[in-house]
Formats: structure tokens, C-alpha cells, sequence
């Protein structure tokens, strides 16, 4: 197979690795919080939107820096994998140190400014964490 092909290849396979950790980390994410995201999403619930918007796009983040940094596939998914599991438990720790602040009903409840206090801390935990992971 010439160079060419072997590049498109390549892309070919880490859009897979993509599609599947998005889809893993979807739904576990979606496992952590006490309300279900997409039927929030579907009633037009802006927060809930930002905040797995939020997720995803943080995800892609600590992916592409575990998939620059990796030189095989299997490399890629366990690495994209611990990514996920990082990401989940800065939620978490977040959720525990903030007993006050009840993250799952404030989103519920369309609160966009629990929503943006949650997008800045998942995409700075994972511009780190995949910073970690490189």
C-alpha cells in the first residue's frame, strides 16, 4: 500500500478511536449525573447542553493530545480510556467538595451559570489531564 494510503488509513482509524471514546464517555458521564442529559437536551434545556457539550468537547481534547503523543492504536485507546476515567472523577471530586451547589439539579433546572462553572473546570481538567497523558 503506498504512503497515501496508508495515511488514510490511519485517519480512518483514529476517527473510529474517536467515535467510540466519545461514545463511552457519553455514556458514562451520562451514568454519573442524576438526571437524564439528552431528554434534558431534548426539552431545550441550554445547561444541560453547555455541560455535555462541555464534556465532549473535553474528551476530544484529552484525545487528540493522547493521540499525538501515541504511536500505536492499542497505545491510543488505553490512554483515551484513563483520560475518561480522569475526567469523571474530577467530576466527581468536584461534586463532593461543592456539597452546596447540587450540580445535577441546578442543571436540571437550566441553571446556565453552574452550566459555564462546569465547561471552564472540564476543559481546563483536560487540557491538563491530556497534557498528563502525553
Amino acid at each position: 500500500m503506498n504512503q497515501f494510503g496508508n495515511d488514510l488509513l490511519n485517519v480512518g482509524i483514529g476517527i473510529i478511536i474517536l467515535l467510540a471514546a466519545l461514545v463511552v464517555g457519553s455514556f458514562v458521564f451520562s451514568r454519573l449525573t442524576r438526571f437524564n442529559d439528552w431528554a434534558e437536551i431534548r426539552k431545550g434545556n441550554e445547561a444541560a447542553g453547555i455541560y455535555m457539550g462541555s464534556k465532549l468537547l473535553g474528551l476530544g481534547i484529552i484525545i487528540a493530545m493522547v493521540s499525538y503523543s501515541s504511536h500505536d492504536w492499542e497505545a491510543m485507546l488505553i490512554w483515551s480510556a484513563v483520560g475518561i476515567v480522569l475526567l469523571c472523577l474530577v467530576y466527581v471530586l468536584f461534586d463532593f467538595l461543592t456539597p452546596k451547589l447540587n450540580v445535577c439539579e441546578e442543571i436540571a433546572k437550566g441553571n446556565k451559570a453552574v452550566a459555564q462553572l462546569l465547561r471552564a473546570i472540564i476543559l481546563g481538567s483536560s487540557i491538563v489531564i491530556g497534557t498528563f497523558l502525553m
